[in-house]
């Protein structure tokens, strides 16, 4: 089985796994690194979005062989004590119910914020748009991406 180094946050890990295995199975599975969920395994509902090189991607779709040489960002690497800007704005908002879907969504509102802090209401709406969230949360999470980006400022 082939051997892969991967930069996970901020540190160097060794894991051996099939080629085509996705990453977030190498996240969960090898590293428990749990916070990345599982929702659907095909890129539709966002609950698995991690950083790759800073861009929010979806880790079931990424084969862990892709990911090698990239720096990768999970939930638990985005701040050491839970305190990034949009992780505040989650927990001052009040967003999460069930919480399943959250980690994904913070994750990718946190890559978006990191390209365009200073976000309209329809950029937040279209940049989160992919990112289900069963219990309908929708607005919440707009609100408190709007929170996070005046906490960037």
């Amino acid at each position: 089985m082939p051997t892969f180094n991967l930069k996970i946050n901020n540190k160097t890990h060794t894991v051996e796994a099939d080629m085509d295995t996705p990453l977030m199975w190498v996240l969960r599975d090898h590293l428990n690194l749990v916070g990345t969920k599982y929702g659907c395994g095909i890129g539709q509902c966002g609950a698995c979005t991690i950083h790759l090189d800073g861009n929010a991607m979806r880790s079931c779709l990424v084969q862990v062989s892709q990911a090698e040489g990239m720096n990768i960002t999970t939930i638990e690497g985005l701040s050491e004590h839970g305190d990034h800007p949009v992780q505040k704005a989650w927990k001052a908002i009040d967003v999460p119910q069930c919480g399943y879907c959250q980690a994904g969504q913070i994750m990718t509102a946190a890559a978006f914020l990191d390209k365009n802090p200073e976000p309209t209401e329809s950029q937040i709406r279209n940049a989160m748009h992919g990112n289900i969230c069963r219990c309908a949360s929708y607005n919440s999470i707009e609100e408190a991406v709007k929170v996070a980006s005046k906490n960037l400022s």
